[in-house]
């Protein structure tokens, strides 16, 4: 029987009685629960098979809601400190959990890998060697982790640790820059190709989106296949629990604003301290931040610069500081974006 004091963080996949995976999200969960969203289903029509059971994957976060409206409604409920309704995993219910740092660790001991599998260990090795980052501050997350992969799958690597997470990403964006490197940032045609991926349920223009995508360094390619990196931070830097701070819905807007601080800005969840901030549309309240727990957001905007977003509004009650403030909040819906003006 799984330990029910495990510790779910962003990147990690866990696996249910009924043998769904999950992708966790996010760094505060609910006691004895989980927060996570389906992406993997046992379904005879997939593609895809691991220990007996074909599994079709769920990609849009609207197609997870629909599946779990229609089939597994009992995981969803309403949240009262983050005031919306969440997918949430019962830790009675969890019969597996995935880990990114031991996937890489079996990777490492293995002799006999596949090729995507022998690809993801040298990216990993490379990255390892430039940085000196230690291995267990780096992992191994996406269908890798549970064995779903297929042979065109992406490579999903992690870093814990804001000091490693600032070092991989200063040694990727030199990396990018050497021309006989494996690790390439996107070409023009392969961000068409990516923008026709993630318009599906993140409305942008195909101009607004080559302006900020092809100067991210979170994601590109290695050896020719798709990789997106993460980065979370170390348990010791998070510093709040569930309840300590809540969120109250107060609504959704358009607003444009000045980055004021992107220091937060190559982490999932990331957020910008935003200022000189016009509503647009909405309620006019005096918004300080913008987040997101959406990978595709993070790298969206640089200090100094200036954006127009559209998001949910939400009150952010800190009872760590005993201050309140209003945010906007990304990924939600298809027609929040972020683009620079």
């Amino acid at each position: 029987m799984l330990h029910r004091n495990i510790k779910p963080i962003e990147g990690n996949l866990i696996q249910d009685s009924n043998n769904i995976i999950f992708d966790v999200k996010g760094i505060v969960h609910p006691p004895k629960k989980v927060v996570a969203f389906p992406r993997f289903i046992p379904d005879p029509s997939g593609n895809r098979k691991h220990k007996g059971i074909i599994y079709k994957k769920v990609y849009a976060l609207s197609a997870r809601f629909k599946l779990l409206e229609q089939h597994f409604s009992h995981y969803i409920v309403f949240d009262p400190v983050f005031d919306a309704e969440l997918c949430e995993v019962p830790l009675a219910d969890v019969k597996r959990h995935y880990e990114p740092v031991n996937r890489l660790k079996e990777l490492r001991s293995n002799c006999e890998l596949d090729e995507l599998e022998a690809d993801a260990l040298e990216f990993m090795e490379l990255l390892k060697d430039y940085t000196k980052v230690p291995w267990n501050a780096l992992g191994i997350s996406g269908s890798l982790l549970v064995k779903l992969h297929m042979a065109d799958s992406d490579i999903d690597p992690i870093v814990y640790g804001s000091k490693n997470c600032q070092r991989v990403y200063n040694a990727l964006a030199i990396l990018m820059r050497d021309k006989e490197n494996t690790i390439k940032s996107y070409s023009k045609s392969q961000l068409r190709k990516l923008f026709r991926f993630r318009v599906k349920d993140t409305k942008t223009s195909s101009k607004d989106f080559m302006k900020t995508e092809s100067r991210k360094v979170l994601q590109g390619k290695f050896k020719g296949r798709d990789y997106f990196l993460r980065f979370i931070k170390d348990w010791s830097e998070i510093e709040t629990e569930y309840g300590v701070i809540c969120y109250k819905n107060v609504g959704y807007a358009r607003i444009k604003a000045e980055i004021e601080d992107d220091s937060e800005a190559i982490f999932t969840p990331c957020s910008y301290r935003i200022r000189k901030v016009k509503v647009l549309e909405g309620k006019s309240l005096r918004i300080e931040e913008i987040a997101s727990f959406r990978g595709r957001f993070c790298e969206q905007a640089r200090k100094g610069e200036w954006i127009v977003a559209q998001g949910k509004v939400e009150k952010v009650i800190d009872g760590r500081q005993n201050r309140e403030y209003f945010r906007l909040l990304l990924g939600n819906k298809p027609s929040d974006y972020m683009v620079l003006t």
